[in-house]
């Protein structure tokens, strides 16, 4: 920018650099006064501004419009009950990717940095779980905050079980309930075991959060446990008659996350109108039935990958928002390096929707990243074989071959062969019902495919790239698009807890910004400058140093 001689430019430039700092120090108040029509910042924590950059601050300032922007700190954005419950600082989780992607090593970095990690267990085969729990305990500690997905399963609901077991004897206390379409009873049971009353209070020992997209899962998950439930915990001695009336005034859920157009599992639903929504559905359901315990608290998740996502949840009255696709593209994720490139490139327009391994037959979809990669369209291929063909031995011979050359690069019969020894292993009743249903066989033929592209994305098998399923929503094109030309456009600076205070930090700005324009004021085109900082810098942001 060139002077004119007037210095008019040069004022300028100094007054939107003094506004940018002040608004930067998001934890320290500062008031601003209008000079001519432009913001200026005349205090900062009750000191006047030095002003030797430009003007001194009482030098025409017109007092008659003075504004105050009031120290906004990260912990303040969302609900401080959500931090006290679950012993963190900071109003952010890492969602619960499947396969181990969300990893023990996420787990710990966001638990170090004040947050909260869910450990990815869905698809893992119960000793990987258990393994997780030992590695996650080992690292952090008995009182490292941490939690681990417990996932609806249909097809396998003795896994889904099994995990509920596992959970409940070795103690984990927090679980994130994902992709339910109806409440089960392992995850009933995990929630109502070990209620107890203590100083007239109803307290779960065990607590929920479950993330949804829709208004009918939603209202489940606000509400008490199902009766039929209940009844059959307490003929089974697993809950005691007096919990059982207990559990008439607890929720399923501590919090409800608003799951909106998200990586997997995913309704497609616009943030925007699903976060007011069910918080509105929460709050009709409180006025309905007073006194349940406790107060369910609602976050967003889905779409949230830049400070103006984040700062529009909490505006919108997230207690705590969610990131998952990002996370998948950070060092500590639990995947390749080619996977992780992959991600980095991802554009608008490159994901796609795709059958879910977990929900083959009921036509369930999951969103993926396209980009480089063609399993959405050869995933596409097998449930439409699925849904028009009776069995395997109905396939036309041609469409067969076509299919284990191209897709499956194995016989079909040895792809029954090893998907016969995987459920021999993992779940017998399986093959019990392939036995006498040839449908069923062809549905557990086909998601040996959709099973194994996760496992070869992860494992980053060279000869597989065109197989991969990554899971990924559109929100990973927008983080691209923020941080092209930073230290955060490569995957090996992308650190879990870095990518977290980034958004964080930005959002805090973001709503400094928006407290002085509803006073108002105009701000300078592109202010406030938000371009990912190292956390040493957010930090000494935080702490008030310039």
């Amino acid at each position: 920018m060139v002077c004119d001689g007037s210095g008019d430019v040069a004022v300028s430039a100094a007054l939107e650099e003094t506004l940018e700092w002040a608004l930067g120090r998001v934890a320290t108040p500062f008031q601003v006064g209008n000079r001519d029509g432009r913001p200026q910042v005349l205090e900062v924590d009750g000191k006047t501004v030095d002003g030797s950059a430009g003007p001194r601050p009482s030098e025409g300032v017109s007092r008659s419009s003075v504004a105050f922007v009031p120290a906004t700190r990260l912990e303040h954005l969302g609900d401080p009950s959500f931090l006290a419950d679950h012993g963190i600082r900071l109003p952010y989780v890492s969602g619960a990717m499947a396969n181990g992607i969300a990893s023990v090593q996420i787990v710990e970095a966001m638990s170090r940095a004040g947050m909260l990690g869910f450990f990815g267990a869905a698809g893992l085969a119960l000793e990987r779980v258990e393994s997780a729990i030992n590695g996650v305990r080992q690292r952090l500690g008995p009182t490292g905050s941490h939690g681990f997905n417990l996932i609806h399963s249909p097809s396998e609901p003795e896994l889904e079980a099994a995990v509920a077991d596992l959970y409940l004897r070795r103690g984990v206390r927090l679980v994130e309930a994902s992709a339910y379409l109806d409440l089960t009873l392992p995850l009933v049971r995990y929630r109502l075991s070990g209620l107890r009353k203590v100083d007239g209070r109803i307290e779960p020992a065990n607590r929920v959060m479950a993330k949804v997209s829709r208004v009918e899962v939603a209202s489940k998950f606000l509400s008490p446990a199902p009766a039929r439930f209940v009844a059959e915990l307490v003929a089974r001695g697993e809950l005691t008659e007096e919990q059982a009336v207990w559990s008439e005034q607890v929720p399923m859920a501590d919090d409800l996350t608003a799951e909106a157009d998200s990586g997997g599992h995913t309704d497609n639903q616009p943030a925007v109108v699903l976060l007011p929504t069910l918080i509105a559905l929460r709050d009709r359901l409180a006025r309905e039935k007073p006194g349940r315990q406790p107060w369910v608290r609602v976050g967003a998740a889905g779409g949230i990958a830049t400070p103006w996502s984040a700062a529009a949840a909490f505006a919108m009255g997230a207690a705590y928002i969610v990131g998952g696709s990002v996370h998948q593209s950070c060092v500590e994720a639990g995947t390749s390096e080619t996977v992780r490139g992959l991600l980095c490139q991802a554009r608008q327009g490159d994901v796609a929707m795709a059958p879910a391994a977990d929900m083959f037959e009921m036509g369930v979809r999951v969103q993926v990243l396209k980009r480089g990669t063609m399993f959405p369209m050869r995933a596409s291929k097998l449930y439409e074989l699925y849904r028009t063909h009776a069995s395997i031995e109905d396939i036309p011979p041609s469409e067969r071959a076509s299919l284990e050359k191209s897709i499956f690069r194995a016989s079909l019969d040895e792809v029954w062969s090893q998907t016969r020894a995987f459920f021999m292993q993992r779940d017998p009743s399986q093959l019990d019902r392939a036995a006498s249903d040839p449908k069923h066989k062809m549905a557990l033929i086909f998601r040996w495919y959709l099973g194994l592209s996760s496992t070869w994305a992860n494992r980053g098998e060279p000869d597989r790239v065109l197989d991969y399923q990554i899971w990924c929503g559109p929100a990973m094109a927008a983080f691209n698009e923020w941080v092209k030309g930073s230290f955060l456009e490569g995957p090996r600076q992308r650190h879990v807890a870095t990518v977290a205070l980034n958004l964080l930090y930005g959002a805090a700005v973001l709503g400094r910004a928006r407290f002085l324009t509803s006073q108002g004021f105009t701000l300078p085109p592109g202010c406030p400058r938000l371009s990912p900082l190292d956390p040493l810098e957010i930090h000494q942001r935080l702490d008030g140093a310039r």
